[in-house]
């Protein structure tokens, strides 16, 4: 089953539309101009440039940017698994002129393997729209005897079987330990590594057996044969891999998730400023050349789209849970 692109409806645009129109509430101190009243606003990303988040933040940053009257510059604020540059924006004046290119693992991860947090993932944003996700992947060498994940949760139960991913506490780490534990394959062994580059050069060379990894950045290997995809965390099937199993299809759905990106904002945004960012994004999303580079990137809108307050029960649900699982595997970093 394939993931199908979102395109803004009618209904949805007439939704926005008419939020829009309503009289909103906020604080003099933002009321007095026009928002944004030509200052560029800044995207603040919690990853290096390259990466999915600011791959996606780039992508939209322009398209935005002209929607609003203004120019939107990715700032990418990297450390701490992105904490660093969520906490930017969470300490910035909720004037809409600086927002978050949100991540799953600064707002869902980190929460649960952190000692401790410099912000709330839910309470200290306004959350506005989830623009895109990717999978985390299990992948092997083409050449690898297993051919299925079966059999490689199999061996693990009678011999070590030694898996890589981007550092103790990352999604790819958590997401491993919680289906090592429902398979019982108690000699599914973890190799952290300082990213995922590190981890994906072993794997080739032979040193360790697979790699859990987002998908964005494996979609090379994939292609030309050197890699094989085991099974994907995403709620269906990834498109142009239809014989590749969901983890919830193999019995492990509590692993089921995806690596979302989205835009948000400090808490106590006003609520004009907050309508006219969440209007602009659907036109964006469905413009042939957005949904044509977020194929390249291996992700795709989520379907059906999250906007304000489902977005924000979304992060809350993502947050809560992902807390839940590594703390039920005992799992720190830092």
């Amino acid at each position: 089953m394939q993931r199908r692109l979102f395109l803004a409806t009618p209904a949805l645009l007439a939704t926005t539309a008419a939020a829009i129109s309503r009289p909103a509430i906020f604080p003099t101190a933002w009321a007095q101009a026009p928002w944004p009243n030509r200052q560029t606003i800044r995207f603040v990303a919690g990853f290096p440039a390259g990466g999915l988040a600011d791959a996606i933040g780039r992508l939209y940053a322009a398209p935005l940017g002209e929607a609003l009257g203004t120019s939107l510059v990715v700032e990418n604020r990297t450390g701490a698994s992105g904490t660093l540059g969520a906490d930017v924006v969470a300490k910035s004046a909720p004037d809409g002129l600086t927002l978050a290119i949100s991540h799953a693992i600064p707002f869902g991860f980190a929460p649960g393997v952190l000692p401790s947090m410099p912000y709330d993932p839910v309470a200290d944003f306004t959350h506005l729209a989830m623009l895109a996700e990717a999978p985390t992947i299990t992948v092997v060498l083409g050449r690898s005897p297993f051919q299925s994940m079966t059999q490689l949760l199999e061996a693990a139960r009678t011999r070590p079987v030694r898996y890589g991913s981007s550092g103790v506490g990352s999604a790819e780490h958590i997401m491993g330990a919680v289906v090592a534990r429902a398979a019982r394959a108690t000699q599914l062994d973890h190799i952290p590594y300082r990213g995922t580059a590190p981890a994906l050069q072993d794997l080739l060379g032979g040193q360790i057996d697979a790699l859990n990894a987002p998908i964005t950045t494996l979609v090379g290997q994939l292609r030309d044969g050197s890699l094989r995809m085991l099974a994907t965390s995403s709620e269906t099937r990834v498109a142009g891999f239809p014989d590749v199993p969901t983890l919830a299809e193999l019995g492990y759905g509590q692993a089921t998730h995806t690596q979302w990106i989205g835009i948000s904002a400090p808490r106590a945004l006003p609520p004009a400023i907050a309508e006219r960012i969440i209007a602009a994004v659907p036109p964006i999303a469905a413009t042939p050349a957005i949904q044509a580079r977020l194929t390249e990137f291996a992700s795709a809108p989520r379907s059906p789209a999250l906007y304000g307050a489902d977005f924000t029960r979304f992060v809350a649900g993502f947050r809560d849970h992902w807390v839940a699982m590594a703390r039920a595997e005992g799992i720190v970093a830092g």
